[in-house]
């Protein structure tokens, strides 16, 4: 498939999207938006993808909502008060829905970020399963700035992420965090010196995670998924019926064979 504002590409059995927009600050627009979904709800569906590598073109990361867009969710045609709420609470819904395809993607994503993560940047990385940085990389929660409450998902996934105190002081003041404090933090898993760096043990750890059973990774995405938002009880039930359907299968067995015959397992 061919996109506006997103590159593709697949190589042994890794994606790679990156946000296409570097005169713009890879900022969303509406057409952005539309294929970030159109793009993570494909690869969820593709065998030959089982590990997306998300980064961005040119100098940042990624900008957040284009203004242009921003104002134009803000503006409303509609008279009655009640029917412009409504749209507008419609709008924030379908705005989130890419976000969303993320989180929801069977195969895990990495974020591989330098330059800016701003706004609804932070949406989207707090989506991923695994995010990794330059030193000199920023993230802002920057909607504060705005007169807005960040309203994409990262008041709902950040936490989840980072100590609520340390969430809650980016979204209530703003600040950049920068790739070092990042990492301190948890909200990258590693800061690199440079770009190059970042990439190439980002491809390392994709790679690793590409040669694992696509069955037991995307099962075991889903069940951190659930454990998340679920207490423990409920996500060791979860967890037992989950593997009553799924652990008897070729992977295991694969797995299990190349053990004993001392070689890489090959999965289909």
């Amino acid at each position: 498939m061919a996109f506006e504002t997103f590159s593709l590409t697949i190589d042994n059995y890794i994606a790679g999207v990156t946000f296409n927009r570097p005169e713009r600050a890879n900022a969303l627009n509406q057409k952005a938006w539309e294929e970030m979904k159109a793009i993570f709800e494909e690869l969820d569906e593709r065998d030959d993808v089982r590990v997306i590598i998300l980064s961005g073109s040119g100098r940042h990361f990624c900008a957040g909502i284009d203004l242009e867009l921003l104002m134009q969710v803000a503006q409303s045609a509609q008279k009655c008060e009640g029917r412009k709420r409504e749209k507008l609470r419609r709008q924030v819904l379908e705005l989130q829905a890419p976000i969303n395809a993320i989180e929801q993607c069977s195969k895990p994503v990495i974020a591989a970020i330098h330059g800016g993560c701003i706004g609804g940047g932070v949406d989207i990385i707090s989506a991923c399963d695994m995010r990794y940085c330059t030193d000199d990389a920023f993230f802002t929660i920057k909607e504060i700035d705005m007169g807005m409450v960040a309203d994409l998902g990262t008041l709902q996934r950040l936490p989840k992420i980072i100590a609520p105190g340390i969430a809650r002081e980016m979204a209530y003041t703003g600040r950049q965090v920068a790739g070092r404090e990042a990492e301190r933090i948890g909200l990258a898993n590693r800061s690199f010196a440079d770009a190059d760096t970042m990439q190439s043990e980002v491809l390392r750890i994709a790679q690793s995670i590409a040669a694992k059973s696509p069955l037991s990774i995307r099962g075991t995405k889903a069940i951190l998924n659930h454990s998340r938002d679920h207490s423990v009880a409920d996500g060791l039930d979860y967890m037992a019926t989950w593997n009553a359907a799924m652990l008897l299968s070729n992977d295991l067995m694969e797995a299990f064979q190349a053990k004993m015959q001392k070689r890489d397992a090959v999965f289909l």
